[in-house]
Order: C-alpha cells, then structure tokens, then sequence
C-alpha cells in the first residue's frame, strides 16, 4: 500500500515560498516561513499587492501612463 503524494500542491508551496523569500530579500522585509498564506501577515499583505503591481504591469505591457491633470 503506497503512499500517494500531490506534488503539484507541494511544488506550489515550495514555488510560493521561493517566490516571498526573495521578495522580502529584496524590498528588505522581515522574511518568516508562518507568513506564508496569512492574510492578516504584513509581509503577505505587501507581497500580494506587489504581486498585483506586477500583474497589473504585465497586462499594460510596461506603459508608462500620466495622470490626468486636475
């Protein structure tokens, strides 16, 4: 009887672990693995709105855009 591993679940973890590690190396947060998929955690606040910037980048195509004058 064998044990049957999801390893795509595992990949993602560990992917999504790479990915706030590296993010808070290089915007100088405080890096903690329990941060990890915490909603009420700052640096997974910070993360998921950086993650959204770069989304939102991609999507633009890198377009620089003024803002209307007022």
């Amino acid at each position: 009887m064998a044990i049957k591993f999801n390893r795509e679940a595992y990949n993602r973890v560990f992917n999504d672990l790479d990915k706030l590690r590296d993010f808070c190396r290089f915007e100088g947060k405080i890096f903690n693995e329990k941060d990890l998929y915490k909603n009420d955690a700052p640096v997974w606040i910070a993360y998921n709105k950086h993650q959204g910037w770069l989304r939102a980048k991609a999507r633009n195509g890198g377009k620089n855009f003024t803002p209307r004058r007022k």
